[in-house]
């Protein structure tokens, strides 16, 4: 039974890990990536559509993403979204693709997004926290019902513990690798 406490904690642990990772590729870091754009929601015949599933989303130089979308109809809706979205960058519309040129990153901007990163940071260290204070309060629930020894659960609130600072070093990674690349000139 505390077992599968431990891996339903280790699990809620590992989607913190992964939405920081989400997170993190949504920052503009004046490279162009597909993940910028991620989020943006297209008004697709009538339904919010992600971009992704309506074009395909290409990097072939370092500051510019084009947008081909599968249907040429939706060409001025995704720039609809574009525009309303909150990358801050003006598309430019040919008729077939849409281009976005990433402006590079002025020194104000990089400090402002190296707070940025530790904000989502702190969101996710404390849902690792969260994690694991639901995973040692279910121990000590099942300790309180007699159900494991005192033992056990000292046991397991340790071992619990040990998954926090395991997945608070891979958020501090994360974190720290992507403020190297916002500050790299």
């Amino acid at each position: 039974m505390p077992e599968a406490i431990q891996k339903k904690t280790e699990e809620a642990m590992a989607k913190a890990v992964a939405a920081l990772e989400r997170e993190f590729k949504r920052l503009r870091t004046g490279r162009a990536t597909p993940g910028l754009v991620d989020n943006v929601r297209v008004n697709y015949y009538g339904s919010e559509t992600p971009l992704a599933q309506v074009a395909s989303i290409a990097a072939p130089e370092p500051r510019l993403l084009i947008i081909k979308p599968f249907d040429a109809a939706v060409l001025v809706e995704i720039e609809k979204a574009l525009v309303k979205s909150d990358l801050g960058i003006n598309p430019q519309n040919d008729g077939k693709v849409i281009r976005l040129n990433i402006p590079a990153l002025n020194e104000e901007t990089r400090k402002k997004l190296v707070q940025d990163t530790r904000k989502i940071l702190e969101h996710a260290k404390v849902a690792v926290r969260s994690a694991r204070r639901d995973g040692i309060k279910e121990v000590e629930d099942l300790c309180k019902q007699k159900k494991i020894s005192e033992d056990i659960r000292d046991r397991y609130k340790d071992i619990l513990q040990e998954l926090t600072k395991k997945y608070e070093s891979k958020l501090d990674g994360q974190q720290k690798s992507k403020e190297e690349e916002l500050l790299k000139v």
